[in-house]
């Protein structure tokens, strides 16, 4: 069932996706190809904006320099849910910023903590947004699937649609 969402209940549910989920395929792109690497969120802020701890040195500050767009790819099979998040990066090395969106289990990334004068952020602000999420576990999803097998009717499962932040 198709479910476009706006307004509160699409940052609502974007939050919700983007939180739940937390890693993403983090899609940067140069002149030659794209580059696909897993990322942790580390902060959803209320208005769609995304956080992401990264060495100022990689390749990905590198592309997002020259190219801010990106492609965001949330995915969490055992719960079915999805999202495709199409954006615009920043690289961020406020040290105040680095310090307020700091957790500990970025330590194990960066053992120098937040003055590691490697450390920066990058600011993902989404521009187009499609979800898919069965709200359902896989034991009722195939139990719907198997029902609706058995009785011939069309599977009724799931939402799926634009977020329009």
């Amino acid at each position: 069932m198709e479910k476009n969402l706006e307004n509160e209940e699409a940052l609502s549910k974007f939050k919700k996706l983007a939180e739940e989920i937390n890693v993403c395929m983090f899609i940067t792109n140069n002149e030659d190809n794209n580059h696909t690497r897993p990322m942790a969120t580390i902060k959803v802020e209320d208005n769609g904006t995304l956080w992401f701890f990264t060495d100022v040195r990689s390749i990905k500050v590198e592309e997002v320099s020259s190219n801010k767009s990106v492609h965001l790819v949330y995915a969490h099979p055992g719960k079915e849910s999805y999202m495709d998040v199409w954006g615009n990066a920043s690289v961020i090395t406020d040290k105040q910023q680095i310090k307020d969106k700091w957790s500990p289990i970025v330590k194990a990334w960066f053992p120098n903590g937040v003055d590691d004068p490697n450390l920066s952020l990058l600011k993902v602000t989404p521009t187009n947004t499609y979800y898919w999420d069965a709200e359902t576990g896989k034991m009722v999803a195939f139990l719907k699937i198997a029902a609706a097998a058995v009785t011939g009717t069309k599977l009724a499962e799931g939402k799926e649609g634009q977020i329009k932040l």
